[in-house]
């Protein structure tokens, strides 16, 4: 796999849906289905393993909607996706879901079978967390594609290896096989090479897998660094503070300028400074297990009949409206996860308004966030269904501690004290959501992580000491979600989710489902 970068895992993708696991990562896989067979889809057959998490997830979570608006060519945060089930009706697409135990290696795996007139295609992919995904097998051939390289797939009529190939660019890498032969470029390929490729009697199709991450891979690509101590000890010998240090290595990964990288921080930050205007305004949906709570504690807070937290106050309200926008189907920022995009916004941008900081310090703030989450997405995961909570809410507290240091001025050494601290804090939470949806306890864990991040940052700040380095906690954090039973990792098997009144919850879900 390539490495990662900030604006591919950490903070994104843009999205609507419940989950970045299930709803965008599941997108970006049907996008790339929907390229293998050149837009052209009959019928698609998903396998699912009980052992995983996607039989008890797949529909409440947006799976469901995520893979079938993928196949129908949307991008994650497309309108479309809240009536996702009638265009998919609409589409001439036939659709059949089954539960086998064929020994899925991932909590999240897809096993598919997609057909047309002309082909039938096999696939295997999975979704690693914060809406990344992978796919790892295409007719029978074990390859990687994540969705930054622009791979092209020649299916020979006959043997692959009497296949004769124009004359490539140096950059091109071509893989054969006995199935198809695979060629992958940073750049995309000319028509004039499709055309020719596709008029070969030898050939029986050439088709292109077009990226869906915003930032692309190259060959040979070299990052300045790639663990938090290395970070450190070139922004200590250099002088240069977390955020100029996550500018450096974002430079060398995207091949993208300085200002490039700010502006797209520059819309990632109105992204969530929108969501969360829209939340304040109070913003309902059917599927929801929560009313919406962001307007009466405004209103509480205003009138002054809430203690007086001082800014805690705001970032709480900026937490609780994040959550209730993402839950009702509205554009967010996956940050890292959809599960987890309220602790960081409402931490950051909440303590930035209290602050009266400027639009371009809150981006220094957001791109150390940034960096702190990369560590993790190299080293650990996002995935609630690998890890549990501490794998997104603690994940998302550690980054937006470190962003809080930089709203402060504070030292490259305060801003990871903060983060190893927010995310010690963190070891252990547990996935449980209530009902299959990812609302409760999802919203306290949220605002639980923005507080701990608050906390974090002011220990570190007064130089409160942290003992255990980032990349030991970043470590130790996996190595606990590994000990975790199946049943606290998203599967709503254990925890909140299995108490009678959350099974009732459940239950009544499906029955108002039934009915609609």
């Amino acid at each position: 796999m390539s490495a990662a970068s900030i604006f591919n895992d950490v903070l994104g993708p843009v999205m609507r849906g419940p989950s970045s696991s299930h709803s965008a990562a599941a997108c970006r896989i049907g996008l790339l289905i929907r390229d293998l067979m050149q837009h052209d889809i009959s019928s698609l057959s998903v396998d699912y393993d009980p052992n995983g998490s996607l039989v008890t997830t797949h529909k409440s979570q947006g799976t469901d909607m995520g893979l079938y608006g993928g196949l129908m060519g949307w991008q994650a945060d497309d309108p479309r996706m809240v009536d996702y089930e009638s265009h998919l009706s609409n589409s001439g697409i036939t659709v059949h879901v089954n539960y086998l135990s064929y020994g899925a290696t991932h909590p999240n795996q897809y096993r598919i079978n997609v057909t047309n007139e002309d082909f039938t295609h096999s696939i295997t992919a999975i979704s690693t967390g914060g809406g990344m995904m992978e796919i790892t097998e295409i007719d029978g051939v074990q390859l990687s594609i994540c969705g930054d390289y622009y791979e092209l797939l020649v299916y020979p009529n006959g043997d692959v290896g009497t296949l004769d190939l124009p004359e490539l660019s140096h950059e091109v890498e071509v893989t054969r096989n006995g199935v198809f032969i695979h060629l992958r470029s940073s750049h995309s390929f000319p028509n004039e090479l499709i055309e020719a490729l596709s008029s070969k009697e030898k050939v029986l199709k050439a088709v292109v897998l077009n990226p869906v991450l915003p930032v692309h891979s190259r060959q040979n690509l070299v990052v300045p660094f790639n663990t938090c101590s290395k970070m450190m000890e070139i922004g200590l010998r250099e002088n240069l503070s977390i955020w100029e240090l996550a500018i450096k290595y974002e430079a060398a990964r995207g091949g993208i300028s300085e200002p490039d990288i700010l502006q797209k921080m520059t819309h990632i930050q109105g992204i969530m400074r929108k969501g969360i205007e829209t939340g304040l305004k109070g913003k309902e949906f059917d599927d929801r297990i929560l009313p919406v709570q962001s307007v009466g504690f405004r209103h509480k807070m205003l009138d002054k009949q809430l203690l007086d937290a001082g800014m805690l106050n705001r970032v709480i309200l900026y937490t609780t409206a994040m959550m209730e926008v993402k839950s009702s189907m509205e554009v967010f920022v996956a940050a890292p996860t959809a599960g987890s995009c309220g602790a960081l916004p409402g931490a950051i941008l909440g303590v930035a308004d209290h602050m009266n900081a400027s639009e371009d310090l809150v981006n220094k703030a957001l791109m150390a966030a940034g960096i702190i989450g990369l560590f993790i997405a190299e080293h650990a995961t996002f995935a609630a269904e690998v890890a549990g909570c501490q794998a997104e809410t603690g994940a998302g507290g550690a980054m937006a501690a470190a962003g809080l240091v930089v709203l402060m001025n504070g030292t490259l050494e305060q801003a990871t004290s903060a983060a190893s601290l927010a995310l010690q804090n963190s070891l252990g939470i547990i996935c449980d959501p209530i009902g299959n949806r990812v609302e409760a306890p999802c919203l306290g864990k949220n605002v639980m992580a923005a507080s701990n991040a608050l906390s974090c940052a002011n220990m570190a700040l007064a130089n409160y000491k942290h003992l255990i380095p980032f990349d030991e906690v970043v470590r130790s954090m996996k190595e606990v979600g590994d000990m975790m039973a199946h049943e606290l990792t998203c599967t709503g098997l254990g925890g909140l989710a299995a108490t009678p009144t959350g099974q009732a919850i459940k239950n009544k879900l499906e029955q108002k489902a039934i009915y609609c």
